[in-house]
């Protein structure tokens, strides 16, 4: 397939809640993969959507260890991936989703490469991203999961404050009140801050407003409907959400 192609197969398997095979057809290098998810991103634009945030992957040295790659890989948020602190959200038309915690940065000043990141951060807060590949499986080679804009399918960020210490800072990730997983944010990269050069280093420039996930903390855990998710960053506070059929 080419670039076109992939983007719309891509796009109509997140608005059906079809998954493609993957291993086969996909882009072949990431040239090709940041390509199509160029075009994939510019579909969601065309229908009303705006750019709102900017995310990380790989972000754990141990995943991209496993993945045999080196440096980082980078997705796009818009508007309609939102979800509000305490809401609910339908996962029905999901694939099968995944939540992972996070910490998000806003920015308040135009971040560029080779300028000092937190210069330009205006708050920081606990984030929770939802990670929806449209593969099947959750099974995807490097370009795939980068032409799959990085799996994103939603976000939800906590309260905002200021920028302070974010080394070492415990993680929890609770479904329905229980334990799922706990971390610390120095698995980001050893601080996320280190996220927000990587983000400059990657974008070129990131304008004010843009919000920056900075990677997970922790595993990926599956999300089904009916649950209520919990995540708590020591010192930033917590975000949550409600999952289901109705929202």
């Amino acid at each position: 397939m080419n670039t076109t192609a992939l983007a719309e197969a891509l796009d109509a398997a997140a608005r059906d809640g079809r998954p493609l095979s993957g291993g086969g057809e996909g882009p072949k290098d990431t040239e090709e993969a940041y390509a199509v998810q160029e075009a994939l991103v510019a579909r969601r634009l065309a229908r009303g959507e705006r750019l709102t945030g900017f995310k990380l992957g790989f972000t754990s040295l141990a995943k991209m260890r496993q993945m045999g790659v080196s440096d980082l890989i980078h997705g796009r948020l818009t508007d309609r991936m939102e979800i509000p602190d305490g809401g609910r959200i339908d996962t029905s038309g999901l694939i099968h989703p995944r939540v992972e915690p996070e910490v998000a940065f806003l920015l308040g000043d135009t971040l560029r490469p080779g300028g000092d990141p937190m210069a330009a951060v205006a708050a920081v807060a606990p984030a929770l991203e939802v990670i929806d590949s449209r593969y099947h499986g959750f099974r995807f080679s490097l370009p795939e999961v980068i032409a799959d804009n990085t799996s994103a399918a939603r976000y939800a960020v906590g309260t905002w404050s200021a920028p302070g210490d974010l080394d070492n800072l415990g993680v929890l990730l609770e479904l329905d009140g229980r334990l799922a997983e706990t971390g610390s944010t120095a698995a980001v990269l050893g601080n996320p801050l280190r996220a927000l050069a990587a983000a400059a280093r990657l974008a070129g420039a990131l304008e004010p407003g843009t919000a920056i996930l900075a990677g997970a903390a922790t595993a990926a855990v599956p999300l089904p409907p009916g649950t209520h998710v919990r995540a708590t960053v020591a010192g930033l506070g917590s975000v949550r959400f409600t999952t289901g059929e109705d929202a």
